[in-house]
């Protein structure tokens, strides 16, 4: 965490200067009686940028809101829990564009500036009476943050938003964010959903470039099940209103405001990752001494990817031939001489050769409701960090009748 950037308590999204939201239950979801339509809508035009998923099969909002993203320009996201709208056909796009139509209607706009966000059941239709009616009755504020993030969730138990600070030359800017995701978590380059805002005015290309950054080093690095989702969005807002000169490559707050970004997307991302779905420990993959940062991030996540992994953590088993063999399937460059392992203090390997460790010691390490495992693969300078959950038997009882 950088020092000179301070969480907000109790901060979300519209922490943001100049940023409202709100939601409403729409009743997508017949028999659930939850929030599941919301707004988040900037009252000053924005520079926007995006990451979706890299799966090939991509909901009709994913497809809408890349042609509403050319410009690099943004003022509203409007998004729903309970039906995903994926693999619906010409249908299902004709409901993102009205989606988009209806918000931009009621808020003088233009459709072009709105991103449409769902999240839920794949294959089924958009109710549309009922969200119609919803996005006429979603009411704009600006603690309506809160909301939000609780109206985008589906699976999860709790809602995932933070906001940070940072000072520039006199000039205080604010980044807030929102993150649903439970389930259906490997990203290959965003996940589940995210929305975030800031007040700095940063041009659009180097919004985007900040927000492959960030997501790379954040979102792309968790793993719930191994699944990568057909609705994986992060969308990031920025609407200038802190003033001063535009942030771009090269600008001397470009660094600080990578960080904030950054730490902004780690906290919402490990925050899905203490969520997952059934979960009851939370895994942090550290690996070091990588021949590179790619083979560092690749054994990263396979470690934290492996269901072997996850049940031995989650049965406190330290059966750490598991992370070994993950290890040596990720495709990291590896030499089982030059590799030391570690379960928290508990050094199990070395040299090629098992330890004469204390395996009480080791299972209290496992024990815990953070695991921490380390691998020193003494090849080079790589290093990076994975974050995981266990599996449990919770999970497959969630997943074997999620739509029913």
């Amino acid at each position: 965490m950088h020092e000179d950037i301070c969480t907000i308590p109790g901060g979300h999204v519209t922490s943001v200067p100049g940023f409202l939201a709100g939601a409403v239950r729409a009743g997508i979801k017949e028999n659930v009686d939850k929030l599941d339509l919301g707004i988040l809508y900037s009252q000053r035009p924005c520079a926007a940028a995006a990451v979706f998923t890299s799966n090939r099969v991509k909901a009709a909002p994913i497809v809408l809101c890349q042609k509403h993203l050319a410009d690099g320009r943004a003022q509203v996201v409007v998004a729903n829990s309970g039906c995903a709208n994926a693999c619906t056909g010409e249908g299902g796009l004709r409901d993102a564009r009205e989606m988009a139509e209806l918000t931009a209607a009621k808020l003088g706009l233009r459709p072009e500036d709105v991103l449409v966000a769902s999240t839920g059941v794949i294959g089924c239709p958009m109710p549309m009476e009922r969200v119609r009616a919803a996005i006429r009755d979603v009411v704009l504020s600006a603690d309506g943050g809160d909301g939000l993030a609780r109206a985008i969730m589906t699976t999860d138990t709790v809602p995932k938003q933070i906001a940070v600070r940072f000072v520039w030359q006199g000039r205080q800017y604010t980044i807030g964010g929102i993150a649903k995701g439970a389930g259906m978590i490997h990203p290959q380059m965003a996940t589940m959903l995210s929305f975030l805002a800031t007040d700095a005015p940063a041009e659009s290309g180097f919004l985007g470039a900040a927000l492959r950054q960030a997501v790379d080093a954040s979102f792309n690095m968790i793993s719930i099940d191994g699944d990568t989702s057909t609705n994986d969005m992060v969308v990031v807002l920025a609407n200038g209103a802190a003033g001063g000169e535009p942030l771009a490559e090269g600008h001397p707050a470009a660094g600080r405001f990578l960080a904030a970004l950054t730490q902004v997307c780690v906290y919402l991302a490990q925050a899905i990752c203490r969520d997952g779905e059934g979960a009851t420990k939370f895994i942090q993959v550290r690996v070091e001494g990588a021949a590179s940062e790619a083979d560092a991030r690749r054994a990263a996540r396979e470690i934290v990817r492996s269901l072997a992994v996850k049940t031995a953590v989650y049965g406190s088993d330290p059966n750490w031939g598991r992370i070994l063999a993950a290890l040596g399937n990720s495709g990291a460059e590896m030499i089982e001489e030059n590799t030391t392992l570690y379960l928290g203090e508990c050094c199990l390997y070395r040299g090629g050769c098992p330890l004469d460790y204390d395996e009480s010691a080791a299972r209290a390490v496992l024990a815990g409701a953070e695991v921490d495992i380390r691998v020193d693969l003494g090849l080079g300078d790589g290093a990076a960090t994975a974050w995981g959950c266990d599996i449990t038997e919770e999970y497959v009882r969630l997943n074997s009748a999620y739509r029913t």
